[in-house]
């Protein structure tokens, strides 16, 4: 079969800063080569910063952030698109090559209608009509199981929830029937049970058109489900290369066999209410259209322990986090912190009280202020609640960045010259400048893969080994779960379902929706995606 895609000895540098330095030239992919023919699916996996996502859009011809394709070919069907003009390479991207982004929030225009935005590069194209191509957004919309699929293209972006706004940019770089696409992380703002059909209709839709597709993960688990081989990197260079099964089952090399046998340890430790930091009381929220979010929730968060709040995208997670910051007050029921009670707005909240509630954002693309370097980013909290400036801010920044292993050389970057997960870790270092007493994580190491994720989840518990802090770790990420969590909160189209200490929440019998949610998790065995996919058809039939 022919090589739709032939990447020869690639090289990609970049401009680096050093403080008090002289610019200098970095390379971040170094000779990297590989083949991709129709149809088949090559996962690219690495740490935070290995040059996955920089490999995967130079068959877009595009080096983003400063990043500069300086050597090597990308040829598509024989033709090498490096040397294209502009026009070129305009007549190539969205239509025959299509990116599916890390961050789908960052991603869209939020003052332009989801369905608009899905059919522009198909109906621009001239690939197809624009009533064709609402037909083919729409049957998208189905397969990939958005809500209302009728009525979901005249959603904008804030009207949907990330794991939804993900789908869509997924609907949108299928819309066109490209022939190659670069999936960046496609299932990262999912839950497990929607992480599954996600992946089911990105395997049908390749096998289905012949597509080919770079899929970039840091999640072995799901790589394994979706890929035909697998291309290990680090540090910009290609460590082992070959089929999913040998990756998987018999790894060459250390380091991939660190990736392979990566594990979280799980601690167990009793959660009871005694010592109570944060308790909600029969709170519900609704946004200002009415529509209720939040049915009657009641928990607490123990000093000093981790709450892990689990359930599927739209479940109300993420709101429950809102509440609890202020930025949505709740329409009943009650907040108190530290035994007095929380204002229910956060202008209404006093400095102090701001400071020791911190919230770590799911999207650290729209987190941050792009013209802001981390030296800015990370010190605004330092001056806000303690007044810092000048050197001893300065010095206060370099020991956070220490803390969260990324170093000074980082201090004066803009977001745009971080990777993903390296953008996770400063929105990590902001929230710890302001000392918090609990620190609500919003999926705060989806972007990153097993082994920086696993540092910084050690990084978490010592943290609160050492200072008492209490997490509320809001995630799809069962091993997460059974790895940090004292207790666990179960929550489903808004209403919690189950609550109490891991041991119990954990263990049968189920309802049907924890049950299900359990039966999600992907497991590091090729051909789990069918297996599950049959369970449940089995399962459907005999209902």
């Amino acid at each position: 079969m022919p090589e739709l895609l032939s990447v020869r000895d690639l090289k990609i540098e970049a401009t680096s800063y050093p403080p008090g330095e002289p610019p200098k030239r970095v390379t971040i992919v170094d000779g990297v080569s590989f083949d991709l023919q129709k149809g088949k699916v090559l996962g690219l996996i690495g740490e935070s910063g290995a040059g996955k996502s920089t490999i995967g859009l130079s068959a877009l011809a595009y080096g983003r952030g400063g990043a500069e394709i300086t050597g090597g070919k990308v040829l598509l069907d024989g033709v090498d698109i490096l040397p294209l003009g502009k026009s070129g390479i305009r007549r190539i991207r969205g239509a025959r090559v299509c990116y599916v982004a890390q961050s789908a929030a960052a991603a869209f225009n939020p003052a332009h209608k989801l369905g608009e935005q899905v059919v522009e590069a198909s109906v621009k194209h001239r690939l197809m009509t624009k009533d064709e191509a609402r037909k083919r957004a729409l049957y998208l919309f189905r397969v990939l199981g958005l809500p209302n699929p009728e009525t979901f293209a005249d959603r904008f972006p804030h009207q949907v929830s990330g794991g939804q706004l993900q789908r869509a940019m997924t609907a949108m770089a299928l819309c066109s029937n490209p022939e190659l696409i670069v999936f960046d992380e496609p299932t990262t703002a999912l839950d497990v049970t929607t992480q599954i059909d996600v992946l089911a209709a990105i395997k049908h839709a390749i096998e289905e058109t012949h597509t080919a597709a770079l899929y970039i993960t840091h999640d072995l688990a799901v790589v394994a489900q979706i890929s035909d081989d697998i291309m290990v990197l680090r540090y910009g260079k290609k460590v082992e290369y070959g089929p999913v099964q040998q990756i998987i089952k018999a790894p060459r090399e250390d380091y991939t066999r660190a990736l392979v046998n990566v594990r979280q340890t799980a601690r167990e430790e009793a959660a009871n209410q005694s010592g109570t930091l944060l308790k909600i009381e029969n709170v519900s929220a609704q946004y200002s259209n009415g529509f209720k979010v939040l049915h009657d929730v009641s928990l607490h968060v123990p000093k000093g322990q981790t709450l892990a709040v689990v359930g599927e995208s739209g479940s109300g997670k993420s709101t429950l986090a809102r509440v609890i910051t202020g930025l949505l007050p709740p329409s009943d029921g009650a907040i108190s912190f530290d035994n007095k009670p929380l204002a229910p707005a956060l202008r209404n909240r006093s400095r102090n009280e701001l400071r020791r509630i911190q919230l770590i954002y799911q999207m650290a693309d729209t987190a941050m202020n792009p013209r802001q370097t981390v030296r800015d980013i990370i010190g605004r909290p330092l001056t806000f609640y303690y007044g810092l400036r000048g050197a001893a801010k300065t010095a206060r920044v370099k020991e956070l960045l220490d803390e969260i292993e990324m170093g000074n050389g980082f201090i004066d970057r803009y977001p745009a010259e971080l990777s993903g997960g390296q953008k996770q870790r400063v929105a990590i270092a902001r929230a710890l400048a302001a000392k918090p007493e609990l620190i609500l994580c919003d999926e705060p190491t989806s972007a990153l893969d097993p082994l920086v994720a696993e540092g910084i989840l050690k990084l978490l518990m010592r943290l609160q080994e050492e200072s008492q802090l209490s997490y509320i770790f809001i995630t799809h990420d069962i091993a997460i779960v059974r790895a940090i969590a004292d207790s666990v909160a179960v929550m489903h189209r808004g209403k919690l379902v189950r609550f109490g200490p891991k041991s119990k929440v954990l263990s049968p019998p189920f309802d049907d929706y924890t049950d299900l949610l359990l039966k999600s998790v992907p497991e590091m065995e090729i051909g789990w995606l069918e297996r599950v996919l049959t369970t449940r058809k089995m399962e459907s039939a005999g209902n």
